[in-house]
């Protein structure tokens, strides 16, 4: 089969591009293509560390996943992680390249297409399919000269265009036709269709509306995608999992600092996979107290964010739980919050150079100008603390990290580093994914179980499989729903 690729651009943040180039990939990929998603620049704090030591999308990671290949930078060549202060950290290729403000980065995007073009090519040279994903808003008028992930990049790579609007959030059929019209003619031209999203109730009361907006902007509606719970990861803080009500019948309660930088968040999932298990995302001091586990995940400004949880008193609260004998988890930035102090002599994040941490560590972190972006895999000792009675177990994960952390405190890996350590009832980590780690996840939820004097209970599938199960059930819902036949007829046509 000739190279094909398909583009999929929202009427805003958050409408499903994401699910829906995940759904397409996993869909093509069932159907016995070659595959790969395809995102030429990506605004998120949740990021992936490839095999070779690249960072890349998180979202695009979950896409590659849903391909069955192996992520690689190519798929994301353009990174931006917010810092604070309003600037960002430009990533490029799977490095970063350092710290630009917005305008500055405005003006050097165009230097970029060359990488792009050339990220593009060897997933075109690899895969008969490329799924592409937007960034925002293909009509954003303010930034639109210059367009590296949406329209323009669709005219750079040639490719035929699906329009995602989420119905959720009201004025679908104006958020449709609003786009579709600000686009310059040779952008509409490429429209192929309209998936509309998260839709709830009977799709019949729809008809007389895509009737008409398809009369409107001659372009066809391809499905109706209803709203449906989905445990996969999301790409970045425009996630519902911030918002979730709390479960009044879980028997576990873990509560997860919502840091105003907080990375990688999705090391929370494996949690979410035990039925048993109700995760809060807390942003008050008021919020804790009757957690059964407290999680500090990762950062992107870990020294802006422990000043943060200090001033809002959620700090001491910590401190004061951890005293009661709650488990305390932290997770990269995380971590670093643990220890002692956190030194930024070159100003990586910013103007402070120095801050007490929490002081539950005997450890301290100084901010690098090199960044540690390595997959890990080695033996967890788990002797004392926490998780005495774990035994030897082998665990995986990646770090991300500008950090360089020592003290007293012992590496608990065989590692020379401090990739993990415990202390008393503190556990600290430098692995993302962590609790993607069956063995490890189990034995810390059993410890609480046993502790309420509920019965243990062992996970029957590993996390990789679980998140292939949900991403089947993505495929399912995605072929009930969308006219998978017209979206081969775009990639044929094109």
């Amino acid at each position: 089969m000739k190279h094909k690729n398909i583009m999929v651009v929202g009427t805003s943040s958050g409408a499903g591009k994401s699910i829906t180039v995940t759904g397409l990939c996993r869909a093509f990929f069932k159907d016995g293509y070659t595959v790969s998603p395809f995102k030429s620049q990506n605004m998120a704090l949740n990021s992936y560390i490839t095999k070779d030591g690249h960072e890349m999308g998180r979202a695009q990671a979950l896409q590659a996943m849903a391909c069955e290949i192996e992520a690689h930078y190519t798929m994301n060549p353009i990174l931006l992680k917010p810092t604070g202060d309003r600037r960002i950290q430009v990533i490029v290729n799977g490095k970063s390249i350092g710290n630009m403000g917005g305008l500055e980065y405005g003006d050097y995007k165009s230097k970029l297409k060359k990488d792009i073009i050339q990220a593009y090519n060897t997933i075109k040279d690899e895969n008969q399919i490329c799924v592409i994903e937007g960034a925002g808003s293909p009509v954003e008028l303010n930034i639109k000269q210059d367009d590296i992930v949406n329209m323009g990049l669709a005219e750079m790579v040639d490719a035929p265009v699906i329009l995602v609007a989420d119905i959720d959030r009201g004025g679908v059929f104006a958020s449709i036709y609003g786009t579709i019209s600000l686009m310059e003619p040779e952008e509409r031209a490429r429209v192929k269709g309209v998936i509309i999203n998260k839709f709830r109730g009977n799709v019949d009361i729809l008809k007389p509306g895509l009737e008409k907006i398809e009369e409107l902007t001659g372009v066809p509606i391809l499905g109706v995608m209803p709203y449906f719970e989905l445990d996969i990861e999301d790409e970045d803080g425009v996630t519902e999992k911030f918002n979730k009500i709390k479960s009044k019948t879980a028997d576990i309660t873990v509560s997860v600092i919502k840091l105003k930088h907080i990375s990688n968040f999705t090391d929370i999932d494996a949690l979410l996979a035990n039925k048993d298990v109700n995760v809060n995302y807390v942003t008050s001091f008021h919020e804790l107290g009757n957690e059964d586990l407290i999680i500090i995940p990762g950062s992107k400004n870990t020294i802006d964010d422990l000043k943060d949880i200090k001033e809002k008193g959620i700090a001491q609260e910590i401190i004061k739980m951890s005293r009661k004998g709650t488990p305390i988890i932290g997770i990269c930035g995380g971590f670093q919050i643990l220890g002692e102090k956190v030194l930024d002599p070159y100003g990586i994040e910013g103007d402070i150079k120095e801050l007490p941490g929490l002081g539950l560590l005997d450890i301290e972190t100084t901010m690098e100008k090199e960044k540690v972006t390595t997959q890990y895999t080695g033996l967890l000792k788990g002797e004392t603390g926490l998780l005495k009675g774990l035994g030897d177990i082998q665990v995986k994960g990646y770090e991300i990290h500008q950090g360089v952390t020592e003290g007293k405190e012992k590496s608990i890996t065989l590692d020379n580093r401090l990739v993990a350590t415990v202390k008393d009832n503190i556990f600290g980590t430098y692995l993302h994914g962590i609790f993607d780690n069956r063995e490890f996840t189990d034995f810390i939820l059993n410890n609480i179980r046993e502790k309420k004097g509920l019965e243990k209970k062992n996970s029957t599938m590993t996390f990789d499989e679980y998140r292939l199960q949900e991403l089947d059930k993505l495929e399912k819902i995605f072929r009930e729903n969308v006219d998978m036949k017209a979206i081969y007829k775009i990639l044929e046509e094109n």
